[in-house]
């Protein structure tokens, strides 16, 4: 394998940011353009809870996205300190896998894509909810299969699609888990709600840091 070769998801990974970036930060109406991008780590966000509540003895009792980019998952039992902090972890641990899928395993991109949209119909089917929130899911997760099957995105979008939500989740920071800081709060205590913002983001900081250090691109 050559030089090039070796580097070419690097190249392609760098590009995605600065047009992430540049979208992002000046891109003014064209910010909607990474509405699937908010959508996708909403998506996640909402299925860390969930997973949070399975891995404790909890149970899912529904699961909703809404077009604006906002989520609730209801969930009964489980350890409500791994539920909470499943949102906003979780979503981060997903995208940052997703990222090293595509840059170091770009093989399984087709199976990501496949897996994420089956977890989308899967809880339209087991953790029903609003109809919109029923209708998105299986909208988003045709789409990922019509890219794993019918085109070569694949690779691309599952690269973009990581570091963008893991960018999303760093930058929404002080907004995107504000109910759960509040509850974690409520029930866990020892900090008040501001002090373990900080604490998750410094969490979310080091999975990625360690992310990028596996994937050798801090060298």
């Amino acid at each position: 394998m050559t030089y090039k070769q070796q580097n070419s998801p690097l190249v392609r990974a760098l590009f995605m940011l600065v047009i992430y970036l540049v979208i992002y930060y000046f891109g003014g109406a064209a910010r909607q353009l990474l509405y699937p991008v908010i959508w996708l780590v909403a998506f996640l966000h909402e299925t860390g809870h969930a997973l949070g509540a399975l891995i404790t003895g909890g149970e899912v009792l529904s699961l909703q996205i809404n077009p604006d980019g906002s989520g609730l998952t209801t969930t009964r039992g489980g350890s409500i300190a791994i539920i909470l902090l499943g949102g906003y972890v979780g979503s981060a641990i997903l995208g940052n896998l997703l990222f090293y899928i595509g840059i170091k395993r770009h093989r399984w991109s087709q199976t990501a894509l496949l897996v994420l949209a089956g977890l989308m119909v899967f809880s339209f089917l087991k953790w029903p909810s609003t109809p919109s929130s029923g209708i998105l899911l299986l909208l988003y997760a045709a789409a990922l299969v019509f890219i794993a099957l019918k085109t070569t995105w694949d690779q691309n979008v599952v690269m973009f699609f990581g570091m963008a939500s893991v960018l999303y989740v760093i930058q929404d920071f002080q907004v995107g888990p504000s109910s759960d800081l509040r509850m974690y709060e409520e029930h866990i205590g020892i900090f008040p709600a501001q002090i373990w913002m900080y604490l998750w983001l410094a969490l979310v900081l080091f999975i990625t840091w360690s992310n990028l250090s596996r994937l050798r691109l801090l060298r």
